[in-house]
Order: structure tokens, then C-alpha cells, then sequence
């Protein structure tokens, strides 16, 4: 009897290339940025759905094995659920989730090529979503249409689900927040589920949290020459940010989990953007706002480190004739004018919290297996960059296991592309798991 990898054979790179070619030439238009730029996901579900639909049981199809849905929640804005049944028991699944249909913004003028066209450059495939994540969205396509077409006796059942919205977390109800709630993932909480939307062909078990924060000291506007009679806000906000960062590392400390895990680096608070109302370089100005992030590793709760920010602006604002100035006249009070600085924090709601697989699943140790057999080496990695979505499946109950096939420079950034040899080798590893878990079936 043939194996899987003999049944399905390798990635076809025609086949392949014509549908990628066709889904960036729909990037422009599921650019995630709204108010201005909000994404029309179903002009890449149409080509997703135009190679799956002729392999369905779908009306209109070609008799074959594959169960397709097209959700949506939105207008223009669905979901695609494609399902190759198995024999075994309804409990035996495993999925591919997590392929997104939006993509982050691209200016083509900072591109050295169109970055919403499919450009062919050797092993190079070009163009905004490439790596993040329309690469993957014809890669997995292309696994469940090779299924649909071949189809292999398979005790699990095989599901991919290609979501809208990952890009922006401040709309929710759309993606596959909205398929988790209305229960139509439940059956996924069976076996691992693979989210696939990193990068580097090797597991990614561990991402981090993100809180975006704004301190704002308010002081008071006076001439630079007379100094005595101002409260800089400048370096009031300066020596604030200084003390909360001292506060904060004491208690959120590197964590002894982060070096299992392989954690670059352990969480950080730093500043990353600095405004002021304007004004003369002669003025002191009387308020300015410090903005920036903090990175949590996922063994830290977001929710402490929240309540602890606002008791250190609280705790400095009690007590700050204490806070060190600079200089002779340098001050944060002035008590003849009953005036004294103060400190807001503020938090973006959008707050995301990190995940931490787990190392002792069934998912974490077959997605290993397949990759050392397919990339000849595996070497599991942990990013404190903050992945949406993933802690609130895990949360649900899904085993969730994160690995992707594209290029973590290009992530995001201008002039993206990925290699047609690691959607190979990504396609080869996705047939690995589907056999490895089928032994386990036996």
C-alpha cells in the first residue's frame, strides 16, 4: 500500500504558483487598516473556494470528499471551513488553522517591485503577503485540494480553516473569534491544532503579550530662562519612566520557564514614542506624553502587570518631592502657587497575552518529528512578538501547537517575499503530522 507522502506527492509548483499569483493579486485590496483601508476578505476566499468547491460535496462540485463553508460575519469579510472527512471516530481530528486572509499595508513606493502583484524570482516568490500569511493560505488550499483529489483512506478527519481579520484585533466578531463562539471549531478540541502563521520552518512555541501604555506628566509652561518658576514636564515624565521601569523589572523578573521555552528575551517596558504640544525651544513645556509597550512572556499575567503600572504612577504622584530632579532649580512642586506635577498612565485595550504550547502534547511532538524529517533539523523558538488570537483558543481548550513556512525578516516589512522550497518543505511536513497521527490511530 502507498503512503500518504507517495499518495499526495510533493508540492506542485504550477499549481501552486498560479493560485498564489491570483491571491496577492487581491492584496491591495485586503489591506488591514481601517478606517481607511478595511479588507474585502472574500476576493481571496473566491480563489480558495474556486480550487476546493470542484473537489466538495458541495452543489455544483465534483462529487468529492471535501464538506466547504463559507462564513461570514461581515459584509465581504468571510471565513472558509474545509473538512476532509475521516473513517475513525468523530474525536479523531487534527486541523490547520490560522491562515488569515487580510495583510498589513504596503506603500509601493518604498518597494523595489509591486508589492500587490506575484513577482517570480528563482526559488523567490514577491509581493505583500507572501510570508504573512497568503503564502500559507494557497499552501494549506493546496494540501486540502490535493486530499479532496487523491483521497486517502484516513481515519482523522483533516480540517483547515482560513480566517479574516488577524491584522487588526481592535474588530472583533469577524474571524475566528466569531467561529470559536458560535461553536464551530468545537470538534477541533479533538487533536492538535496547528496555527500557521510564523515563519523560520520551525516550531514557534512561545509568543508574548503586549499592553501599549501612555504616561503623561503635566507640569508648568514657563520661560527656559526662569526656571525656577516652571514645572518641567519634560523631566518630570523622564525620571517618572525611569523609576517605573526600576519597578517594574523587580517584579516581573526574567522567568526560569523562559529559558526552557527559548525566549530571546525575557520581558521588557520601554519607551517607544515621545510628543509635546510645541511650542518655542525658550519654553518649558508645561505637559508631554511618553508612549511605548510592554512585552510580557506568557508565564506573567497582563492583568497584573496593568494594575501594577497604575499603582507606580499612583505611589510617585503620592510622593513626588522624593522623584530626583535636575539641577539647582529643577522641581516638581511649587508651593507658594499650590501647584504640583502629576502623572497619568493610560492603557490601549487591545491588550494581547502570550501563549506557551504545550511541550507535552501529542501536537508539539509530531510537528517536531516532521520537521526533523523534513528540514532535517528541529530547533523550537520563542519570540516575545505578540501573535493575536491564539491565547484565547488555548484558553478555549485547543491544543495549540505554531509553526510557518515563510521568512521571519520579511515579516511585515517592505520588499516581502518567501521560497518556493520552504512551502515545499512546509507541505512535506503538513503530510508528515496527517501520517504520524494516523499510526496513532492504528
Amino acid at each position: 500500500m502507498a503512503s500518504l507522502k507517495e499518495t499526495l506527492g510533493p508540492l506542485d509548483r504550477d499549481s501552486y504558483v498560479s493560485l498564489l499569483s491570483k491571491i496577492i493579486a487581491e492584496s491591495r485590496h485586503v489591506q488591514n487598516n481601517p478606517p481607511d483601508l478595511v479588507p474585502k476578505e472574500d476576493r481571496v476566499a473566491r480563489h480558495v473556494l474556486d480550487r476546493l468547491l470542484p473537489v466538495s460535496t458541495s452543489a455544483g462540485g465534483g462529487g468529492g470528499p471535501l464538506v466547504v463553508r463559507h462564513v461570514s460575519y461581515a459584509d465581504g469579510r468571510g471565513n472558509v471551513i474545509a473538512e476532509y472527512p475521516g473513517e475513525g471516530s468523530s474525536a479523531d481530528v487534527l486541523s490547520f488553522v490560522g491562515c488569515h486572509m487580510d495583510v498589513v499595508t504596503a506603500d509601493p513606493s518604498d518597494w523595489d517591485f509591486d508589492p500587490f502583484s506575484l513577482s517570480v524570482d528563482g526559488d523567490k516568490l514577491r509581493g505583500r503577503g507572501t510570508t504573512d500569511c497568503l503564502g500559507h493560505v494557497a499552501l494549506v488550499t493546496e494540501l486540502m485540494r490535493r486530499l479532496g483529489e487523491k483521497k486517502p483512506k484516513l481515519k482523522n478527519t483533516v480540517v483547515a480553516v482560513f480566517i479574516a481579520n488577524e491584522e487588526n484585533s481592535s474588530v472583533m466578531g469577524i474571524g475566528v473569534d466569531a467561529l470559536v463562539k458560535e461553536g464551530l471549531l468545537n470538534k477541533l478540541k479533538n487533536g492538535p491544532l496547528f496555527w500557521i502563521d510564523t515563519a523560520d520552518k520551525q516550531p514557534c512555541i512561545g509568543t508574548g503579550g503586549m499592553i501599549a501604555w501612555k504616561l503623561r506628566a503635566t507640569g508648568k509652561l514657563f520661560h527656559s530662562g526662569l526656571a525656577h518658576k516652571a514645572i518641567n514636564s519634560l523631566e518630570l515624565a523622564s525620571e517618572a519612566l525611569k523609576e517605573i521601569q526600576t519597578r517594574f523589572y523587580r517584579d516581573f523578573p526574567p522567568h526560569p520557564q523562559e529559558e526552557v521555552y527559548g525566549f530571546a528575551t525575557p520581558s521588557t517596558m520601554k519607551p517607544t514614542q515621545w510628543s509635546y504640544p510645541g511650542g518655542g525651544v525658550n519654553q518649558i513645556p508645561a505637559e508631554c506624553t511618553i508612549s511605548g509597550d510592554v512585552r510580557l512572556t506568557p508565564f506573567y499575567s497582563t492583568t497584573d502587570v496593568v494594575k501594577k503600572l497604575q499603582e507606580y504612577v499612583d505611589d510617585i504622584n503620592a510622593n513626588i518631592e522624593k522623584l530626583p530632579t535636575r539641577g539647582p532649580v529643577s522641581k516638581y512642586v511649587l508651593p507658594d502657587e499650590n501647584l504640583r506635577g502629576r502623572l497619568t498612565i493610560s492603557v490601549d485595550e487591545a491588550i494581547m497575552t502570550g501563549v506557551a504550547c504545550n511541550l507535552k502534547s501529542r501536537g508539539f511532538h509530531v510537528l517536531c518529528k516532521a520537521t526533523e524529517e523534513v528540514v532535517g533539523y528541529v530547533k523550537p523558538y520563542s519570540i516575545t512578538g505578540s501573535l493575536p488570537l491564539i491565547r484565547e483558543l488555548q484558553d478555549e481548550g485547543f491544543d495549540v501547537q505554531t509553526a510557518g513556512y515563510g521568512i521571519m525578516a520579511t515579516y511585515h516589512a517592505k520588499n516581502e517575499y518567501c521560497l518556493f522550497s520552504d512551502m515545499c518543505q512546509g507541505f512535506q511536513v503538513f503530510v508528515s503530522i496527517i501520517s504520524q497521527l494516523e499510526e496513532d490511530s492504528k
